[in-house]
């Protein structure tokens, strides 16, 4: 365009791929990254601490990457397979397919309203899922990582089948937790391998129903088997990719995953007995196939083989990006409760393989988002959901900005009103909407939109030639955005994206604070016009690079800030230079940011249209009651709520201690202080011969094992 006036230098723009030219692939001898995000489960809405944790921080990281323009690859997609979906079916009375379109359609808007920009967005139900993870599982068996196991079974009497995984409920036996899925503990993570090791079983779909106990045979895959090679590439994989300590090992290379210490890994069941998922493949053996006959794939199994298959219905060159491990690094991102399954059970497969995939280089992984002091809940109404974000007309930027302020990267977070109101007036506005408004709206009036500054400006930038005192305070400028520029690239190379957006909104504000240290106002220009030109000319181009460290976190705002300096997307630098030159015209000033006004009722009325569906009972409350007194009006005593919760899980558990006999208490304290000794002398803090000692651990795990089974046969 004739007005517009950049620098020419190689790499200066940002490289924006074309989908009509094809799909983006890897380059031979470059750094290339792939990224995905944990497959959200289709069968309900994502609230905010979903969206945080996954979907949106790999969003963050794959725009950031692509500022850098590094061919970057980012897939994701609905996980529909399991028990779950196919309970859900059941109670709607339609069929899974029917169930997980409308919840893919569903899931899709919701990510574009948050300007998710997915290379991929696929869905697990794809014929190329059933494909890739059927090949997998073969070559799996192939090498012998596989077994049968024939083992008891949760068994509806009334039904006449057996009730996998999600189908049941019951106590946790590790927490006392009373609402435990027959996979996992919701409250403390642990999973199980069968149903069967819950305390007081029950069906899901009729409390009622009677449960009895089955055997049923079903193929294991030899984690025990695996372990040694596991271990192996785990502690090589956490020194090449920098992992942060997550909850299977710490940045120390310390296994902490209990599962993984004592007597280690055991075979794990990859196979259920339902009817929606990917069917077990035949392998040539006739005993084998004729057992396994209408069984289908663990959803655990086949769900992390959906970034592969999702990426092979994207491009049939997929193996560019996932058998290259020399040229690819693989970033995942995920909450903490689906770390096991993507630095254990997802490696040990690729491994278990044999061929030469792009294995994790990168595990980034959140703790968790709660709703101001309860959590979400979609059945009570409680927390914003991704479907009703929108309702409270404020922007996705600002949206995506709060929730990565407040991304839970090293503790649980929670989400607050008051803060969310805050984050917009008090730093989006006052500092970031207010130096981008100051500098364009100041050349708009006072140069006729057109950037001043010297005929020979352009790349690395020069102090100031009006005197001294200003070259002194341009200097220390660009070292402070220099140094600033590199902090924000270590923590987003990191991904520790928190810090880089607190960086990023550092970088505003010393923008800010060089205008008010330069004295930028009328008497400036009336006064010491070629000084007010330089002063303009730098926070042009900062503004400029301010557009392209916010892209990231806010993609809209970015555009708006581009749209305001007449100029395409650039690349992130390295240091500070003038790539806008004197002579370029400018667009005109807008505000990026809205003012929210009346923010005391505006954070009550919120308080009260998402704090649950009693929230409009409350209304009409005595103010004298002085429990209600010191909440907005309309607002839910979450406190209290939370409270009753936590004493009704404590009284759980410790009825599930109680229900237990001496000698099985007896056991588990023998069990734990066994795993400790193991433990100590694998991290090298205790001595002993590790194989003798894991033999006990083994020993007493299964006589606790056999002592719950006997007990309970005599329950059920």
């Amino acid at each position: 365009m004739s007005d517009r006036n950049l620098r020419q230098a190689d790499g200066l723009l940002m490289k924006v791929h074309d989908p009509k030219s094809g799909p983006v692939l890897p380059k031979e001898g470059e750094h290339n990254v792939l990224i995905t995000s944990a497959l959200p489960y289709v069968n309900n809405v994502p609230h905010l601490g979903n969206i945080i944790g996954s979907t949106l921080s790999a969003d963050v990281f794959a725009r950031y990457n692509r500022t850098k323009n590094i061919p970057t690859l980012f897939v994701c997609g609905t996980d529909e397979y399991g028990t779950a979906t196919e309970t859900k079916a059941l109670e709607e009375g339609i069929t899974p397919m029917e169930l997980t379109t409308k919840f893919n359609k569903l899931h899709t808007e919701v990510y574009e309203w948050f300007e998710l920009g997915f290379d991929m967005w696929g869905r697990t139900s794809d014929p190329a899922q059933t494909e890739v993870t059927q090949d997998i599982y073969k070559h799996i068996h192939k090498n012998g990582f596989f077994q049968l196991e024939t083992s008891d079974q949760t068994y509806c009497e009334d039904d006449g089948l057996f009730l996998a995984d999600r189908f049941v409920e019951g106590v946790c036996p590790n927490c006392g937790y009373d609402d435990a899925r027959g996979d996992q503990c919701d409250k403390c993570s642990l999973t199980f391998s069968s149903p069967t090791e819950l305390l007081h079983p029950r069906c899901k779909r009729n409390k009622s129903h009677k449960i009895s106990v089955r055997p049923s045979t079903h193929s294991c895959i030899r984690l025990n088997a695996i372990q040694p090679r596991l271990e192996d590439w785990m502690q090589k994989a956490r020194v090449k990719g920098k992992w942060s300590s997550n909850v299977v090992i710490t940045d120390k290379g310390e296994i902490v995953e209990p599962r993984m210490l004592g007597e280690g890994l055991r075979p794990s069941a990859v196979t259920r007995d339902l009817k929606w998922g990917v069917p077990v493949p035949s392998v040539g053996d006739k005993d084998e196939d004729d057992k396994l006959k209408d069984k289908v794939i663990y959803v655990w199994f086949d769900a992390p083989i959906g970034y592969i298959s999702m990426t092979k219905s994207y491009t049939d060159k997929w193996q560019e990006w996932w058998m290259n491990p020399k040229n690819v690094e693989l970033y995942q991102f995920m909450g903490k409760d689906n770390v096991y399954f993507h630095t254990v059970l997802f490696p040990a497969m690729l491994l278990a393989d044999g061929r030469p995939w792009t294995m994790l280089h990168n595990i980034s992984s959140t703790q968790y988002l709660n709703y101001e002091d309860t959590k979400f809940s979609k059945s009570r109404g409680v927390g914003v959901f991704g479907n009703n974000a929108a309702e409270t007309g404020q922007p996705a930027s600002v949206w995506r900005y709060y929730l990565l302020s407040q991304r839970p990267e090293s503790g649980d977070t929670s989400f607050q009103w008051s803060k969310f109101i805050a984050s917009i007036n008090n730093e989006l506005l006052n500092n970031l909407g207010n130096f981008v408004n100051r500098v364009v709206k100041f050349t708009n009036a006072k140069f006729d939109s057109v950037v001043p500054g010297p005929s020979d400006a352009g790349g690395r930038p020069k102090p100031s030639s009006q005197g001294a005192e200003w070259a002194k305070l341009d200097e220390e400028f660009f070292a402070d955005i220099n140094a600033k520029l590199k902090e924000y690239r270590d923590l987003m190379d990191a991904t520790k994206l928190r810090g880089g957006l607190s960086t990023a909104m550092s970088i505003s504000a010393r923008g800010n604070q060089y205008l008010q240290d330069s004295g930028l106002d009328n008497a400036l220009l009336a006064n010491h016009r070629e000084r007010c030109a330089e002063v303009i000319l730098n926070g042009i181009n900062l503004v400029y690079v301010l557009s392209v460290i916010f892209h990231p976190f806010m993609p809209s705002t970015s555009r708006d800030m581009l749209a305001q300096l007449n100029a395409p997307a650039r690349s992130l630098p390295e240091e500070f230079t003038i790539d806008i030159l004197p002579g370029h015209k400018v667009g005109k000033a807008a505000h990026l940011f809205k003012r929210i006004e009346n923010p005391e009722e505006q954070e009550a009325a919120w308080q009260k249209q998402f704090g649950g569906h009693d929230s409009a009972k409350a209304e009409g409350v005595p103010a004298a009651e002085a429990k209600q007194a010191s909440q907005p009006k309309g607002a839910v005593d979450h406190k209290a709520n939370w409270a009753k919760s936590a004493e009704k899980k404590k009284a759980a558990a410790a009825a599930a201690n109680a229900a237990k006999s001496p000698e099985e208490r007896d056991l588990e304290a023998k069990l734990e202080a066994q795993n400790l000794v193991v433990k100590n002398i694998r991290t090298g803090r205790g001595e002993g011969n590790v194989e003798e000692e894991t033999a006990k651990a083994k020993s007493l795990k299964a006589e606790l094992a056999a002592l719950r089974k006997k007990l309970k046969a005599t329950k059920i």
